[in-house]
């Protein structure tokens, strides 16, 4: 191992939060319970005794403004890096791999952990399986059982398929990874694959690379729209 450090938290909030309507700020700085989503979020990788730094990336026009809340919240902790995020999610996590290659950090068996911002309700446990998936088989996705049929309409108006709901999870997020391997892929893809494949387990999964699960939480909700800072909230006071 040597000195070398080798598992990364990367938060990735580069979105500005279109869906939660017109506000004036990116839905990863809105309050719940108090402090800012993302502080909360940011919370849970600096405890967790995993990680031997935590990366924030953020859209270039909110970098400061995220170091400052970082700053007032999260005083004495060992500070979060606050990096440009990309114009895609790829893009942004690329931006983090190519971060750790600058510093010299970046080996075959350096494991990221990306994590959406405006998930504040992560736990130690998922954070834990993810770094373990990650480094034993190279990558994980966090799921949960699909809990409604799903239906496929390829039209948008007729139905095309009901896929066997026992099968059927949904994606939440840390999605981890051996970060070289997964940049090595990723600069296999074509320019038009690549403005298709938003999610990177989708990458690999297309590129016949194996990705596992790790049990998510229902819990383990994405802010992005009003209902959910409610629902947020109510978490957050239960």
């Amino acid at each position: 191992m040597g000195s070398k450090k080798n598992v990364y938290g990367v938060v990735l909030a580069g979105g500005v939060g279109a869906r939660m309507g017109n506000v004036e700020k990116p839905k990863q700085f809105m309050e719940i319970g108090n402090k800012p989503i993302i502080v909360h979020t940011l919370e849970k990788f600096i405890v967790h005794p995993g990680f031997d730094q935590v990366l924030v990336l953020s859209p270039k026009q909110w970098m400061r403004y995220t170091k400052d809340l970082i700053r007032k919240y999260i005083p004495n902790a060992s500070q979060p890096v606050v990096l440009e995020g990309g114009d895609t999610r790829n893009e942004t996590i690329m931006n983090a791999i190519n971060y750790l290659d600058a510093q010299g950090e970046l080996d075959d068996e350096t494991v990221i952990v990306t994590h959406d911002s405006v998930r504040p309700f992560v736990t130690h446990r998922i954070l834990e399986e993810n770094i373990k998936a990650a480094k034993q088989f190279g990558a994980c996705d966090t799921v949960i059982p699909a809990s409604d049929t799903i239906v496929q309409s390829v039209s948008h108006e007729i139905i095309s398929e009901i896929p066997d709901r026992s099968v059927m999870y949904q994606g939440q997020t840390p999605q981890s990874f051996r970060a070289e391997k997964l940049r090595s892929i990723y600069e296999l893809l074509t320019p038009q694959e690549k403005k298709i494949l938003t999610d990177a387990c989708k990458i690999l999964v297309l590129k016949g690379e194996e990705v596992r699960i790790v049990q998510g939480e229902v819990y383990n909700i994405k802010i992005t729209y009003p209902y959910d800072l409610k629902v947020a909230e109510s978490l957050i006071k239960g």
